[in-house]
């Protein structure tokens, strides 16, 4: 049997893209879901593109209630990626998932980690420290932001005349070449 992925992202979801295209014609995984917060995500007509069913909840939906554990158990889902999701997981959902839900973050853990640092934020907060490299970090979602055991990491250099644009392009190179092949690696380890 096909092991089952669930997305959530609350943007473009570039990388949700990338993971359903990878998935699209593989014999041991598909994505079955993609979940969001936010009504007009793009990620919506990217989920539309690839005829994956897609669900909108609400912030009350998501912390005060069962819906979306319920849904994600009645999909049989296995593994849950956030790929570009901005909410921090309940209590509830990674009990209910325990070590099955992974994060990818566009920085080198633990650095530029926690709330508020996502996206555009946590590249010029990079430039601004001065690195000499960045990177990104796929890890498993835990209780607070960016802080649950690193999976795997890949790093780039920062050229003196880098800008926020370049540093973003390097970034989302290794995200679109090495999360799919995380998810596909961590579900073959994965018990059936």
């Amino acid at each position: 049997m096909k092991k089952r992925i669930a997305i959530f992202a609350s943007g473009s979801g570039s990388n949700a893209q990338k993971i359903m295209e990878h998935f699209k014609r593989n014999p041991e995984a598909e994505v079955v879901l993609i979940l969001t917060n936010n009504p007009q995500a793009y990620v919506l007509q990217r989920a539309d593109n690839f005829e994956i069913p897609s669900h909108i909840f609400t912030r009350h939906e998501f912390y005060e209630t069962d819906d979306v554990i319920r849904l994600l158990k009645n999909l049989q889902v296995d593994l849950i990626v956030l790929a570009g999701f901005l909410w921090l997981v309940p209590e509830s959902l990674l009990k209910a998932f325990p070590n099955k839900i992974i994060n990818l973050h566009p920085a080198l853990l633990p650095k530029f980690g926690g709330k508020g640092m996502y996206g555009d934020h946590v590249h010029q907060a990079v430039l601004d420290a001065k690195e000499e490299e960045s990177g990104i970090t796929i890890h498993f979602a835990g209780e607070q932001f960016d802080e649950g055991e690193i999976i795997h990491q890949s790093r780039f250099k920062i050229e003196l005349d880098d800008n926020l644009e370049i540093i973003k392009f390097k970034g989302q190179q290794l995200e679109h070449h090495h999360f799919p092949r995380v998810i596909e690696s961590l579900l073959k380890k994965m018990k059936s």
